[in-house]
């Protein structure tokens, strides 16, 4: 009898603990998340970075299967999936949507303006951080910014730029709403291209520069290969944020110590993605040199005569739609803000304070 009994609870002992592995198996999530990067375009690392990190700290709470853009769909069409939810996450630049809604182009870059620890900044403790979630909220979309990137290349191809006259007339390869008004009121002409187009559209003439991504990204694009001149600083995108789209049902559907985890993934991504991208584009610029790429420097004048219209493309914007307003009014509120720290401990704080940036007050009156 007692072994009867011995043997009837070693089975319910079994059994409760086989269903709470089954319960586990069961409330574990599992999502699958692409890019806007294929295999063959460095960012996508920043990508996969997040997911094998995130993957590591929710254990078997959540399980996320990244497929490198393209292998799923067009990267173009990795917000509507998300948005929809066919797939649960999708990393990207928020610029590509700005069609959408022209705030996106400031969450993404800004011409002449933030650099990376500017965005580090002002997401984390200046109010970025709900911009983004209002943004993508009204796609019902989470967003986790976890990438900052410093000033792009510049521009690169088989013609030499000297000065901004050198752009007049000339058709430019250049992603970004702003920036593609800023060189308009220059002259040229922005001509939109996918990343992985940009070498041949170089190598045959269709365009007469190109800029994609930091010297890393660009170098490793095969760029040394098809351009003889380099025109830098890369004004267009003084810095850049990338991130990854959660679809709102899916993120709901987690437990808060999940969405933490997540979030803490970002952040952690996010310092990363700064270190290996200067330390990339240092080795890069150093390998275009010895391809023998000619660099050219814009003038200080030539970058002041870049702020003032970027000033103007600002303020254009902001009286077009009140989101973009609302993203700048709160960018320049943050440079105002850091200002006096930022210049009293010149030359060991960061970047640089403008004078002549459109006021808080002329953003307001667009609002």
């Amino acid at each position: 009898m007692k072994n009867t009994t011995k043997f009837a609870l070693t089975g319910l002992a079994a059994s409760i603990a086989f269903a709470a592995m089954a319960t586990t198996a069961q409330a574990q999530e599992r999502w699958t998340m692409t890019s806007t990067w294929p295999d063959s375009i460095d960012l996508i690392e920043i990508d996969r970075h997040w997911a094998e990190l995130a993957n590591k700290l929710t254990g078997d709470e959540l399980e996320i299967e990244f497929r490198a853009g393209g292998t799923l769909m067009p990267g173009t069409e990795v917000f509507d999936a998300t948005e929809t939810g066919s797939i649960e996450a999708a990393g990207d630049w928020p610029g590509y949507w700005a069609g959408r809604n022209p705030a996106f182009s400031p969450l993404a870059t800004t011409t002449s303006l933030f650099n990376a620890v500017d965005y580090i900044n002002w997401i984390h403790r200046w109010g970025g951080w709900d911009l983004y979630q209002e943004i993508y909220g009204q796609y019902d979309m989470v967003y986790l910014p976890y990438a900052a990137l410093n000033n792009e290349s510049g521009f690169m191809g088989r013609t030499p730029i000297e000065s901004l006259a050198d752009l007049d007339g000339m058709r430019v390869r250049l992603s970004g709403r702003d920036q593609g008004r800023v060189l308009e009121e220059l002259g040229g002409s922005q001509v939109t291209l996918a990343g992985g187009e940009v070498y041949q559209a170089i190598e045959r003439g269709v365009i007469d520069a190109g800029e994609f991504s930091t010297p890393g990204v660009d170098y490793n694009a095969g760029f040394a290969e098809v351009a003889d001149y380099w025109a830098t600083p890369g004004w267009h995108q003084s810095a850049s944020v990338f991130g990854v789209m959660i679809n709102r049902e899916a993120w709901d559907a987690l437990s808060e110590e999940t969405q933490e985890k997540l979030k803490i993934a970002a952040d952690a991504t996010m310092t990363w993605s700064l270190a290996w991208s200067e330390r990339e584009s240092t080795d890069a610029t150093q390998k275009f040199i010895d391809a023998g790429v000619q660099i050219n420097q814009f003038s200080e004048e030539d970058l002041a005569r870049i702020q003032d219209i970027t000033n103007d493309v600002i303020l254009r914007g902001a009286c077009e739609n009140p989101d973009h307003a609302k993203v700048y009014h709160s960018m320049i509120s943050y440079l105002e803000d850091y200002a006096t720290w930022r210049d009293i401990s010149v030359p060991f704080n960061m970047s640089r304070t403008m004078d002549n940036l459109p006021s808080l007050e002329e953003i307001e009156a667009c609002l």
